[in-house]
């Protein structure tokens, strides 16, 4: 059975070309590990990409997909950063269907957390919200008890602390 501890945070800095993420997704395929997000844009100078996958699957498997994923002819370098020091962020937009008496419970909510509301109707407002995914699964949470409409995420996107590269 797979358990949270199994998630991992890959990322990979890979060439800037067509079919480079489909490669990079069959690795992961062919060794039974779920790719939950994935988030790919393109470095600085726009011939390379950063990808950050989050995947869930049993660790001995995955140094088996790292060494399997550098060998290919496009990617420059693959890390695993599941246990490292690591900023790590998410956004979210999230719609809540909220009647007037409502309202002001979800706008305190929205205030405790950090998020900004991007569109406000009567009927409805559309949150947006960045953080690791812990906050964000919170947030959800706590909002259950309205009508959540639509929810949207990122993914999550890491950079190593320091001078160290991602």
């Amino acid at each position: 059975m797979i358990t949270a501890n199994d998630t991992h945070t890959i990322s990979l800095y890979v060439a800037n070309k067509p079919g480079v993420l489909a490669r990079i997704a069959q690795v992961f395929a062919r060794r039974g590990f779920n790719i939950d997000s994935l988030v790919v844009s393109p470095a600085m100078d726009g011939h390379y990409s950063r990808m950050t996958v989050s995947a869930k699957g049993q660790a001995e498997g995955l140094d088996q997909i790292i060494k399997q994923a550098a060998k290919l002819i496009d990617v420059i370098h693959c890390i695993d950063h599941s246990n490292e020091d690591v900023v790590s962020k998410e956004m979210a937009l999230i719609k809540v269907g909220v009647t007037a008496a409502q309202r002001a419970e979800v706008l305190q909510l929205v205030e405790h957390f950090g998020c900004k509301v991007v569109d406000f109707t009567e009927g409805s407002l559309i949150l947006m919200v960045t953080g690791d995914s812990g906050k964000l699964d919170a947030l959800i949470r706590m909002l259950q008890k309205f009508r959540i409409i639509e929810l949207i995420r990122t993914g999550k996107v890491i950079m190593a602390r320091g001078d160290e590269e991602t």
